[in-house]
């Protein structure tokens, strides 16, 4: 038995409730992470701000959705890694390139190739970039800013990811064709 509960809009604490609207709205239905996540308005809230700011950013959508599965591939979060291969498909990133995340690969397109490695390299190495690092990102036709948005990204997924991790939501019908499983460790 969960002892975090999956809450609705109906149930979830009051410094929770607009933000399940605000999900409710831009997705048609509330997620089952952000049900979970509710439990604590400090954490819904913080997570809804700082994503409404990578939104904001100068990443395209398809380019935020192939850092937010690279990250979920990476922290083997099962729940975000379907949520954002249905995501990453609707903004028009290749179903190729879908797939290559999903099997912890490069996708072919480079500057979505350069992403990936920038946040998985981020995650691996706990944030500590080399100059080389940076070095092939910049030279992929990124700029300064966008290693600062990309660790604004990570930070974001970070949320969702360990959320899951901890809470285990249930998977909604609609993300089921996009189930995946983390490979034994």
């Amino acid at each position: 038995m969960s002892s975090y509960p999956t809450y609705t809009i109906e149930s979830a604490p009051a410094q929770s409730k607009p933000v399940l609207e605000q999900l409710q709205q831009a997705f048609g239905l509330v997620p089952n992470i952000a049900a979970k996540m509710a439990g604590s308005p400090v954490l819904i809230n913080g997570f809804i701000g700082l994503f409404q700011r990578v939104h904001a950013s100068s990443l395209t959508e398809p380019q935020i959705q192939t850092v937010l599965l690279t990250n979920a591939v990476a922290n083997a979060s099962e729940w975000p890694v379907a949520f954002h291969t249905a995501l990453a498909l609707k903004q028009g990133v290749h179903p190729a390139d879908v797939d290559a995340i999903r099997d912890g690969v490069l996708p072919a397109d480079t500057g979505l190739a350069a992403l990936s490695t920038l946040a998985r390299t981020l995650i691996e190495k706990r944030g500590h970039l080399a100059e080389s690092d940076q070095k092939h990102f910049l030279e992929a036709g990124f700029g300064v800013e966008q290693i600062l948005e990309v660790i604004a990204v990570v930070a974001a997924s970070t949320m969702t990811n360990y959320t899951s991790s901890v809470t285990q939501p249930p998977l909604e019908a609609h993300f089921e064709d996009f189930a995946w499983q983390a490979p034994a460790p």
